[in-house]
């Protein structure tokens, strides 16, 4: 077998690039096959090092997690014409409902707004959970699109409309007015460019105290997946919502409209109640 060279890492890389995979997409691969070369130390790379090391995820991170980190490490390997050293990703059964403990409440939300009331970070968690995008998408709400009532996203190779709400709009705007600013977007740190995830991430989780939220719950995504929840509940029209998230497959969708584990035996014990009614 073989070592892997930082130049095949570069080639590698350069590749993602070219076939336009997002930033967040493609520093999560290279994360994620550094780590499997950590992992390796001086070995070389073999079947058996690879299955050791599926082992290794399973027993440190969640199924899901170890099946994302796989699904980065068989594509480099592929690459590197080392088909025969992949390795099969683990079965993981459907879930029907979502962790409680791992999901933003509405509740929860306006807290965390409320803690972050007339600062920057506030407008940011009302826009991210009030028209559902990425938040690597912030960048494509611009003045232009606050005034427009919509604005314009290209992500992930895909283009579509995302409307501000009426209510949102007019908070963005007061926010425009009160930054002075008339054009390009909206959110900038203090170097003048669009707010990165990393930092939006480190302010949020500072409101946590405050906002006396459990910080594994606070995260730009929980926001999106807020948002997908609540609309799922008024519109009950999956396919709607993955438009609306820009999602290509509803089984993606899927995830975020799962509801609580307590949702789920509530349900069950209304049918219970149900069949045993003479």
């Amino acid at each position: 077998m073989q070592r892997i060279t930082n130049h095949e890492l570069s080639v590698y890389e350069k590749c993602l690039r070219q076939e336009e995979k997002s930033q967040a997409t493609l520093e999560k691969y290279m994360r994620d096959i550094r780590h499997f070369l950590a992992y390796l130390e001086d070995r070389t790379v073999s079947k058996e090092e690879t299955i050791a090391y599926k082992e290794y995820l399973a027993q440190n991170y969640a199924p899901v997690s170890v099946n994302s980190m796989l699904v980065a490490v068989n594509g480099f390997l592929r690459f590197v014409g080392l088909q025969k050293c992949c390795v099969r990703l683990m079965k993981i059964q459907r879930q029907i409902f979502c962790r409680e403990d791992k999901e933003l409440t509405r509740q929860e939300y306006k807290r965390l707004v409320q803690a972050a009331a007339g600062t920057q970070t506030s407008y940011v968690l009302q826009t991210i959970c009030g028209t559902g995008i990425r938040v690597s998408e912030l960048q494509y709400i611009t003045a232009e699109a606050v005034y427009q009532g919509k604005a314009v996203v290209n992500c992930k190779n895909k283009t579509r409309i995302i409307f501000i709400p009426g209510p949102l709009q007019k908070l963005l705007k007061e926010y425009l007015k009160k930054t002075g600013l008339q054009s390009g977007p909206v959110f900038l740190g203090k170097n003048k460019k669009p707010l990165d995830r990393s930092y939006i991430w480190r302010k949020m989780k500072e409101l946590c105290k405050t906002a006396e939220v459990a910080p594994e719950k606070v995260f730009p995504h929980n926001l999106r997946h807020l948002f997908a929840r609540v609309f799922y509940s008024i519109e009950k029209d999956i396919v709607r919502l993955a438009d609306l998230l820009g999602h290509s497959s509803i089984n993606t969708t899927r995830i975020y409209t799962m509801e609580t584990g307590d949702q789920h035996i509530s349900r069950m014990e209304q049918v219970q109640k149900i069949l045993l009614t003479t």
